[in-house]
């Protein structure tokens, strides 16, 4: 049976609520293989329609989205039934508490979350969840589909945070979507990996929030909460789970809230930041 194939066909940036590390941001490269007959065309199916096809769907169901394993014990969702913004997208609460008995609380509309029939979301399960979707939007003549998701290879220091951003035109205005993503440093001229691996390891598993979106916060919680052209946003964990920013936490403001964080630890030294958004893209400061 004939195979098509498509490397590299799109990233995926998203955010997942997991039982052992709470939020967390995660990028993977999609690679699409399908299996079939040839149509009257001589082909499996045309490669400008797997593009548009199949990133439509990825992009609808999990790109930019929170992803929650609706079967794990502890999550509550409630619908909301009516709509209250001009989108006519309903609202949604989620309460998480993972298995160290941190509560997360998110509201929003709900498009901007995706439910997961999993007890815990990795990529098995986001794989299986899209094979399924993939299966119901390609013609008859494809049999099979299969998705590949794995992360950046690139030898490197990561770190996975979890952001929204509330002037954003698109689906970053999302209160919780996020990305695994590389930082490389440089300190008077040379690369410092020690550095690079101290930075990953402070953020692992970080939210960067802006003070200017804080709705209430405590010594052991935050919460920012916000209003945009999809309709109303709300987060809630704990303020140990959070790193504040004066700033927005584009990739450009994050690169120079670095590069002035770690100048402030060492005055004396020339700090260059080059921080990634994900898988290949970025900004310097």
């Amino acid at each position: 049976m004939p195979r098509l194939f498509v490397d590299n066909l799109t990233v995926i940036d998203c955010s997942i609520l997991d039982p052992e590390r709470g939020l967390i941001g995660a990028s993977w490269i999609v690679d699409i293989e399908l299996h079939g007959e040839l149509d009257e065309q001589s082909m499996v199916f045309d490669f400008a329609k797997v593009k548009k096809t199949i990133k439509r769907v990825i992009d609808d169901q999990v790109d930019h989205k929170l992803l929650i394993p609706a079967a794990f014990d502890d999550t509550e969702i409630q619908h909301q039934k009516q709509a209250d913004n001009e989108t006519g997208d309903a609202q949604c609460s989620v309460r998480f508490t993972d298995h160290h008995q941190q509560v997360i609380l998110h509201q929003s509309p709900a498009s901007a979350i995706t439910l997961i029939p999993t007890t815990r979301v990795g990529r098995e399960a986001v794989v299986e969840f899209l094979d399924r979707l993939l299966m119901a939007a390609l013609p008859e003549n494809v049999r099979e589909v299969r998705v590949t998701l794995t992360e950046e290879q690139a030898a490197g220091n990561y770190y996975c945070y979890s952001h929204g951003l509330k002037k954003h035109d698109g689906n970053c205005q999302r209160i919780a979507h996020g990305h695994r993503s590389q930082v490389q440093i440089w300190k008077d001229g040379e690369r410092d990996t020690a550095l690079e691996q101290s930075v990953a390891s402070r953020w692992q598993d970080i939210y960067l929030g802006t003070r200017e979106d804080i709705q209430e916060r405590s010594e052991e919680r935050i919460q920012f909460a916000y209003q945009t052209e999809q309709g109303d946003f709300m987060l809630e964990l704990p303020a140990d789970r959070v790193h504040l920013m004066h700033n927005d936490s584009t990739v450009e403001c994050i690169a120079e809230h670095l590069q002035r964080m770690l100048s402030t630890d060492q005055p004396e030294a020339e700090i260059r930041i080059k921080a990634f958004e994900g898988i290949g893209k970025g900004a310097i400061a």
